[in-house]
């Protein structure tokens, strides 16, 4: 008899679970948190509820938009994108649009922005590296220090040329400078990065994990919030079993094959015996980004129409502004207010991870207020969500970090890694569904390579 663990209940997880459940086998679906969801989740406060992050349903994959819809149904909404740049007190379209640039750049800047491009087109930098140089060798030195620079170094926290150009490539390809001319003039080709619509389950991401986990409950599976993985125990290849802490008993299980989505880093420092002393080594070159979600109820109906806003003022800590109820009215209790997500990246147990809540709220209601979106007074709540692990960093040694842990756990016969922390690689949550579903048919016999999931081009901002 099968008996299968899925370690984590985000959008991979269940995913996987969703697909094994197909195939008659009914896994245990172990998730650390209170909830199901992962960084996917909707959290609730008084009423209003609140992405962690933002997270459009968007996918190329026809058997992923299936399932959505499938799942939800007409509880799937479609919303017209809109999501814009902030800086220097002027929004810009993005994709870009040359009127709307010219008039807020200015004629003299616009000039020195394509003057600096046609230098870059000249002179390109020979190799593209880091993020800097591919980004520089497509819009030219002035506007990535304009529009790329600030932003990208408050979501990663070193400079950008110490992120590698696999992100950019991975996250933004297809535009630029002159594609993006070309898209604003013409109407020609978008760029693979930008959509003009995307799917949303009318309550936030959690209606539809709550849906999978109904589904899953349903068929015989099981699936228990609070439930910590500590252990996996293995021998010859193989995992054997593993324990996990649920409310402080310890559970020791037996397995056949085990479906991981928690961090990679943790899962090796999981295992027993533990891995040689350069795997040990490599996870600890594997870092990751944190968010801190800083949810405020605002006493105005409306602030402004995107979804979210880019906050490119360098003197702004704030990275994204959230509008829940531009993503579905739905979101909101109350349409005589507005709730917002402030979005501040950092890392674990930082200065701005570690102060109070309040502290939080109020440097939120000031960042709020001084952008121009309201007054102080305005915002007459809030509340804190904490992200651990949100993003994982394409830094200088993540590549040969991530190469030797692959080729160590390469080895196991029974286990497979999943998701965008158990693979260290930003995916989309459509990628990580998919992966999910791909390991639970290997569990069947088939032979998909789940490092390989996301390589083509990603379409979603960020």
């Amino acid at each position: 008899m099968e008996s299968v663990v899925i370690i984590g209940a985000g959008p991979a997880g269940l995913a996987a679970g969703y697909e094994l459940v197909r195939q008659q086998v009914r896994p245990l679906v172990l998730e650390k948190g209170p909830m199901v969801g992962g960084i996917a989740r909707t959290e609730t406060y008084k009423g209003y509820a609140f992405d962690v992050g933002g997270h459009r349903f968007l996918t190329k994959n026809k058997e992923i938009e299936q399932l959505w819809q499938d799942t939800l149904g007409d509880d799937l909404i479609k919303v017209n994108r809109l999501s814009r740049i902030y800086y220097r007190n002027h929004f810009f379209n993005y994709p870009l649009t040359v009127f709307n640039a010219l008039a807020n750049l200015g004629l003299s800047e616009s000039i020195s922005v394509l003057l600096s491009y046609l230098r870059s087109y000249l002179r390109p930098y020979p190799e593209e590296n880091t993020f800097e140089e591919w980004v520089t060798n497509r819009f030219g030195d002035r506007l990535y220090r304009t529009f790329f620079k600030t932003y990208t170094e408050k979501v990663w926290g070193i400079p950008c040329s110490e992120i590698m150009a696999e992100w950019a490539a991975q996250r933004i390809r297809g535009l630029s400078l002159v594609t993006a001319v070309m898209n604003a003039i013409t109407g020609f080709k978008k760029a693979k990065t930008l959509t003009d619509e995307f799917y949303y389950p009318v309550k936030g991401p959690g209606m539809m994990w709550d849906r999978f986990r109904r589904a899953l409950e349903a068929e015989g599976a099981a699936v228990m919030v609070n439930a910590e993985v500590v252990r996996l125990n293995h021998e010859n290849g193989r995992i054997e079993d593993l324990e996990y802490i649920q409310n402080g008993k310890r559970t020791v299980m037996t397995v056949s094959h085990v479906v991981s989505s928690m961090p990679v880093s943790r899962m090796i420092g999981a295992l027993s015996p533990s891995p040689p002393d350069t795997v040990m080594e490599s996870i600890r070159g594997l870092r990751h980004r944190a968010l801190l979600v800083v949810g405020l109820i605002v006493d105005r109906p409306d602030l402004f129409p995107d979804q979210w806003i880019y906050i490119h003022n360098p003197n702004t800590k704030v990275g994204r502004v959230q509008n829940f109820k531009n993503w579905s009215a739905a979101l909101s209790c109350d349409p005589r207010t507005t709730h917002v997500g402030m979005e501040y990246f950092c890392d674990e147990g930082d200065t701005l991870w570690n102060l109070p809540d309040d502290r939080l709220i109020e440097i939120g209601s000031k960042d709020l207020s001084g952008l121009g979106f309201c007054l102080t007074h305005q915002v007459v709540d809030g509340f804190v969500i904490r992200q651990p692990m949100a993003y994982p960093v394409y830094d200088a040694t993540y590549t040969g970090c991530l190469k030797v842990i692959r080729d160590y756990l390469g080895q196991f016969q029974n286990l497979f890694t999943i998701g965008r922390n158990g693979t260290h690689r930003y995916n989309n949550m459509d990628h990580s569904m998919l992966s999910g579903m791909l390991a639970a048919r290997n569990i069947g016999g088939a032979q998909h390579n789940l490092w390989e999931v996301n390589e083509e081009a990603s379409y979603l901002e960020g």
